[in-house]
């Protein structure tokens, strides 16, 4: 019996088309499932192209089974390719499944840890973090046995293998050399990853741009500017330059304010104000606030510093700007001879000298008076 003759042909399409229903079938039932399992919808999603190319391939590889082909030597020599293609084809389906079936199991791990809030947070970013690298990793030594497989499916490479071999040590010192740039950020971001310094969704300054991670890889970082650009840094950058990591012990961040105002400010009964208006706020987190005077400055104002806890770092820029523009409408409605002042002695002759003070508003316009 060969496939060459018509007749054949609607076996082959018979058996592709079971193969494929047979996985429909299945599908349907995890994303039924999937309502209250977790790991069926990941399954569905990932898995489902590439269960359909391993169905189609397996029904190819029974249709195209021993015998399937006549005796004569075109038709061994027909035979023979077709098994060549099957097994590249079946290699390259199988592995494209475990990857996708390995990235909907750590999915459902990845959705649970993300919605962890609070105290764990911290811990579940590292944990987050470290499971995407490992299994990029896993996903590119899977690739790379696949391929190697591949080839030696290949009478010739087969062949070559006692020569390459024997330069193995040869070609092994060029291509480290040749890939130690990318080798390098690939055991950078293992060492990020492992060593608790970097995590996703923390917030850092680097290259005084604020931001958060928005993707931690083996060769380069993301970060998520204020403006919602995109900063793309080798890994490497992160373990040979310094840089600020706001939430390396937690989420929480402080907020601060300061203000520069004239001393006649009363500080008590401002700092009463600050209190009553952040325990209305919802963005403070009901733990540490305070008001002090940090400074006097050489141009004769006072500094003052309100630092306010919030939940996270956009928590706390959203606070630390409420409160600024609270602060400054109160001191301008309710105390306005606090406002900065410039005081000048300009004398004159025939009268005695005259104080000046030039009042500068918290819009930008100024006065004088004397």
């Amino acid at each position: 019996m060969t496939v060459q003759s018509p007749s054949d042909w609607p076996i082959l399409i018979v058996s592709v088309i079971g193969a494929i229903l047979v996985v429909e079938v299945a599908r349907r039932i995890l994303s039924r499932a999937g309502l209250k399992w977790a790991l069926a919808r990941h399954l569905v999603e990932h898995c489902t192209w590439p269960a359909f190319a391993v169905a189609a391939v397996a029904a190819f590889n029974v249709v195209f089974g021993p015998g399937m082909f006549g005796d004569t030597q075109q038709d061994r020599s027909l035979g023979g390719t077709v098994d060549q293609v099957l097994g590249l084809l079946t290699i390259a389906s199988v592995t494209w499944l475990i990857v996708q079936a390995s990235y909907a199991l750590t999915d459902v791990v990845l959705d649970r840890l993300v919605l962890v809030q609070g105290e764990g947070n911290r811990r579940a970013r590292r944990i987050r973090t470290q499971i995407g690298l490992v299994r990029r990793v896993a996903a590119a030594v899977i690739i790379v046995i696949a391929l190697g497989a591949m080839l030696f499916s290949f009478p010739q490479v087969r062949a070559l293998g006692a020569g390459l071999l024997a330069s193995a040590g040869i070609a092994g010192a060029v291509v480290g050399i040749a890939a130690q740039p990318t080798l390098g950020n690939m055991l950078a971001g293992l060492q990020l990853a492992f060593s608790d310094a970097l995590r996703l969704d923390d917030v850092v300054v680097v290259n005084n741009e604020w931001g958060r991670i928005e993707e931690l890889t083996l060769t380069y970082v993301v970060l998520r500017l204020w403006d919602e650009r995109r900063l793309v840094l080798p890994v490497s950058y992160f373990t040979q330059n310094p840089f600020e990591n706001w939430t390396k012990h937690g989420s929480q961040v402080v907020a601060v304010v300061y203000l520069r105002v004239d001393w006649s400010v009363p500080v008590a009964k401002l700092r009463d104000e600050l209190h009553r208006y952040i325990q209305g706020n919802p963005l403070w987190d009901q733990k540490d606030w305070t008001l002090q005077v940090t400074d006097v400055q050489k141009n004769g104002l006072i500094e003052l510093r309100a630092l306010m806890s919030a939940a996270d770092s956009p928590s706390a820029w959203d606070l630390k700007c409420d409160v600024r523009e609270h602060l400054v409408t109160y001191i301008r409605e309710n105390y306005p001879d606090a406002l900065p002042r410039f005081r000048v002695d300009l004398p004159d002759e025939g009268r005695p000298a005259a104080t000046w003070s030039t009042v500068t508003s918290p819009d930008g316009g100024s006065g004088a008076r004397s």
